[in-house]
């Protein structure tokens, strides 16, 4: 009588300590069904119930006699996780003390079964055929960058400076420089018989990277992966990508992880933008797991941004990532605008921003960055000019409209009484412009002329070539027919008033982002700000900027030049940890721990420990939660007892205690 086969199953569940395959029997009604890489349910002991999970391999029992539980059911036959899939997952969790379970929870959407049907019913995908007009207009376009078609077939890890313009397409759609290149470097890998990913923050990038691809490859050829879609249709989206047909994937920051076959390329948009930073547990931002999956499977990889991270000018500088430079250095013309002799240092616009503006409108559409939404973000006692706060929750009040009774931004309560705590005042004053009120301001300086509003509250992606004012917030700028007639940006001295290590870097990455949509030789206006950023985005040498940065961080030991990691608990649970990391990784300096601090009733730490480190520090990490865990569970009715309120997180991009 043989033995029955063995699925080694990865259990879906956040619980630290089940991150790892358990072992059950295949029962003969499962034996065909039970393959690598399909859904299972499976009895957990110590739960008393059943719990999903994938099968990771199977095999033969070891020479134990222990007793194996069976498998409940297969829930679907479709092999949702391949090996790839699941090695890149554990590789990502491993490298930020996580589980895999929480990546796979990101990368492979929840079960649709009607979607499921309908694709198991469907003839499979064949190979997409690339046209030849369509491949000769890819190696035009990469023909801009010397040497980035080949470092794409040849699979390197490359970076680029994007051309700061817009170009329209065949359809009259205008979109950004940037969305036809990767588009180009996308067709050309399909035509190799590869696939590629291309990551972006949104869904406004989305759509002009779609736009660009548009007419290029079949359209069944390309699939978006947005977190806006319906669940039935990423779930479609997501089982194509199982196929073999290749295929071009074009996503947020989960689009990353998309199980294609025969990856040649994965590029990634702008990745200093925070939307591609991953919130959820055990948040590994997409940068890093783009170059984990170039470890693993060798294609290629491209950054590409009108701006220069620091963390990927650390990859140029070690040798690990070659920058392409543009047969051509094109920039746009930027003024550093200030107030002249005579005008009102507290003037909002100087006077040459404006006349340019004013000329401007005369052509065409003049885009006007703020820094917030809304009408007056932030109000100040009338009297001793104290931020004004909510007497409920302590938040920071706003005016939503002119007139209106002023409301709190945290907890949306209003303030109809208010009184200044400090000097007994009621009375308010308007301390900061949102987009609105700059808005209604511009109305009146300039009558006759629209204006538009883009915001969180007013999405607006694109605009046409006739005259307007467009007021938007920093990364809400729509897309102008034939670019803008003149930028200018306000508040930027603001912006870089932000308690923020990155924030420099932040601000040239929005200013350059909106100075990239300015039509060719229109002038862009940055208001107010002098210094190194500033100088950075009048030369438009961002990359340069990188460098310095790099530089005066190194010393200091700030990120990217070294990895933090942030432990956060109970006093107990992360001094232990802390204890068991310092005995584990001898190599940690005597300041690598700040902290622990006492933050309102939670103590965090931080660690900071270099690259080399970075296996052996995760893993007495992970060690550290797992031991907490079972402890908590040992505990469990004992209100004495410790508790699991160790919190691990990875590669914090600021030294925030």
């Amino acid at each position: 009588m043989t033995s029955p086969r063995v699925a080694r199953v990865l259990i879906d569940s956040p619980l630290p300590q089940l991150d790892r395959l358990f072992d059950y029997a295949i029962p003969d009604a499962f034996v065909e069904a039970a393959q690598p890489g399909v859904r299972v349910k499976v009895p957990l002991r110590s739960a008393g119930r059943m719990i999903e999970g994938y099968i990771v391999e199977v095999g033969d029992p070891d020479a134990s006699d222990r007793p194996l539980s069976e498998l409940d059911s297969v829930v679907s036959p479709v092999p949702v996780l391949p090996p790839g899939l699941h090695t890149l997952a554990r590789r990502a969790a491993d490298r930020a003390a996580g589980s895999a379970s929480d990546i796979l929870r990101l990368a492979i959407p929840k079960r649709m079964v009607r979607a499921e049907r309908a694709w198991l019913a469907a003839p499979p995908p064949v190979a997409p055929d690339v046209p030849a007009d369509a491949r000769s207009w890819a190696t035009a376009v990469l023909a801009s960058y010397p040497g980035l078609g080949d470092g794409i077939a040849r699979g390197r890890r490359l970076v680029i400076d994007a051309p700061p313009s817009t170009t329209p397409l065949p359809d009259a759609t205008t979109v950004g420089m940037w969305a036809v290149v990767l588009a180009a470097a996308a067709v050309q890998t399909l035509a190799a018989g590869r696939s590629a990913i291309l990551v972006v923050p949104d869904h406004r990038d989305l759509g002009q990277v779609e736009a660009a691809l548009a007419g290029r490859v079949p359209a069944d050829a390309v699939i978006r992966d947005d977190s806006r879609q319906s669940s039935p249709v990423r779930y479609a989206a997501f089982l194509r990508t199982l196929s073999p047909a290749p295929c071009i994937v074009i996503g947020n920051r989960s689009a990353v992880y998309a199980p294609v076959h025969r990856l040649g390329l994965v590029a990634i948009w702008d990745d200093g933008d925070p939307l591609l930073a991953e919130p959820l547990s055990p948040g590994v931002h997409a940068r890093d797991v783009a170059l984990l999956r170039q470890e693993l499977d060798g294609m290629a990889l491209l950054f590409a941004g009108h701006t220069r991270t620091t963390d990927v000018e650390r990859l140029v500088g070690v040798g690990w990532v070659r920058e392409v430079a543009a047969a051509r250095r094109a920039s746009p013309k930027v003024v550093l605008s200030a107030t002249r002799e005579g005008e009102s240092r507290g003037a909002r616009v100087p006077s040459a921003a404006f006349a340019a503006a004013r000329d401007a409108l005369a052509n065409g559409p003049v885009l006007v960055q703020v820094a917030r939404p809304g009408y007056a973000p932030v109000l100040v006692c009338a009297e001793c000019r104290h931020p004004a706060r909510c007497p409920h929750c302590g938040g920071p009040l706003r005016a939503p409209r002119p007139g209106a009774v002023p409301e709190c931004a945290w907890c949306g309560r209003t303030a109809p009484g208010w009184v200044c705590p400090d000097c007994g005042s009621n009375r308010l004053r308007m301390a900061s412009a949102g987009s609105e009120r700059t808005a209604e301001e511009l109305g009146r300086a300039f009558p006759g002329t629209r204006v538009i509003v883009a915001d969180g509250k007013h999405p607006i992606t694109e605009v046409d070539g006739r005259p307007a004012l467009v007021v938007a917030t920093r990364g809400a700028e729509p897309v102008a027919a034939g670019g803008y007639r003149a930028v200018i940006l306000l508040d930027a001295d603001r912006m870089l008033l932000a308690d923020d290590l990155r924030i420099g870097e932040s601000c040239l990455r929005w200013w350059s982002n909106a100075a990239a949509l300015a039509a060719a030789g229109a002038p862009v206006h940055l208001v107010g700000v002098a210094g190194p950023v500033a100088r950075a985005l009048a030369t438009w040498t961002q990359p340069a900027y990188a460098r310095a940065e790099l530089a005066d961080r190194t010393p200091l030991r700030m990120p990217p030049t070294v990895r933090v990691a942030a432990l956060e608990g109970d006093a107990r649970s992360v001094s232990s940890a802390v204890a068991a990391l310092r005995e584990a990784v001898p190599a940690l300096d005597e300041d690598a721990v700040l902290g622990p601090l006492d933050r309102e009733g939670a103590v965090r730490a931080l660690v900071r420990f270099d690259f080399a480190s970075g296996a052996k520090v995760t893993d007495t990490l992970r060690a550290s939660v797992i031991s907490q865990a079972l402890k908590a569970r040992r505990a469990k009715g004992r209100p004495a007892g410790p508790r699991n309120t160790l919190r691990v997180r990875v590669d914090l991009p600021d030294l925030d205690l």
